[in-house]
């Protein structure tokens, strides 16, 4: 990577969060949910603009916009925890311009649509937290939430995680990048998209069938992404199925990871399945295709 990425302090119980809702509106209850789980650590902060909409979003983009910049500049203000993803983030990277993220580093947790935000932010050498939105988080099992306390409140790697499937084998070691594919996907080319030469690229998605993963996945091999990449890390790909078809959005995953080469795992619990782990976006990872693990290390990659 171009720019170094630079860890942020430890959260600790009772600290101060904000809660944003930097892409899509929200349904209260499970808001809600998920707010009480934070709350049960954390002094959380925000604003009622939080709860706006229009159409599709959590209100006006100057709103939006506002509600991340303030509570990424706020000294008090130790991590984001965003609301829901959806679609909105990438509205928001425009108005940004070149500006790197305002005050101390701090880290935002999110996923989905936030994966703009992450992208955002790893362009500026920022760590930041692929995991659950707080619409997800009160319907997840307890140890997910666990997993995303532990690691907002540690310097210590995360515990390693497994896949289910070797689509092609070997081992690759570089920060992990990425996201959501059809976010990640719409970031090519823009001056948003971080550095990816080296990288361990996560990928997950929801609700595309197969068709439209191979076209994402076609773009990124057409925009040279898997010539600069060193391996692929496959999430949960929810809902991608083709109704009545005589084959399987994995099958179709794993033909296009072969024609890589790169060391590829799939069925990491990474994205909008039952389980949504958190890992760090940024941190240097070892993946071990022929294993199927993902394991997180201390200190940077650099060769």
């Amino acid at each position: 990577m171009s720019v170094p990425f630079r860890p942020s302090p430890p959260l600790h119980p009772g600290d101060c969060v904000a809660i944003i809702a930097p892409a899509s509106g929200f349904e209260r209850a499970a808001f809600e949910a998920g707010l009480a789980l934070v709350e049960a650590r954390y002094r959380t902060v925000y604003g009622p603009g939080i709860f706006e909409r229009q159409r599709y979003l959590a209100g006006s983009d100057a709103r939006r916009l506002d509600e991340l910049t303030t509570a990424l500049a706020d000294p008090e203000v130790r991590a984001l925890f965003c609301a829901r993803g959806g679609y909105g983030a990438t509205r928001l990277l425009a108005p940004l311009a070149g500006a790197a993220p305002g005050g101390a580093p701090k880290l935002l947790v999110g996923f989905s649509d936030i994966t703009a935000l992450h992208l955002w932010m790893q362009s500026h050498g920022r760590i930041s937290i692929h995991g659950p939105v707080l619409t997800q988080l009160g319907r997840l099992p307890p140890h997910s939430g666990q997993r995303l306390f532990s690691l907002l409140e540690s310097h210590s790697p995360p515990a390693a995680l497994r896949g289910s499937a070797t689509f092609v084998g070997g081992v690759a070691e570089g920060p992990l990048l990425g996201g959501n594919l059809s976010v990640l996907s719409r970031m090519l080319g823009t001056p948003r998209m971080p550095a990816i030469d080296g990288a361990v690229l996560l990928l997950e998605d929801q609700g595309e069938r197969p068709y439209r993963l191979d076209r994402m996945w076609t773009h990124l091999q057409l925009a040279g992404v898997f010539a600069r990449v060193r391996g692929i890390a496959l999430g949960s790909f929810t809902d991608c199925e083709e109704p009545a078809a005589p084959y399987t959005s994995a099958e179709v995953l794993r033909e296009l990871a072969e024609a890589t080469g790169l060391p590829c795992a799939a069925g990491f619990p990474i994205g909008h399945g039952e389980v949504n782990e958190a890992v760090p976006l940024g941190a240097a990872v070892r993946l071990d295709a022929d294993a199927a693990t993902l394991t997180f290390l201390q200190g940077a990659v650099t060769d």
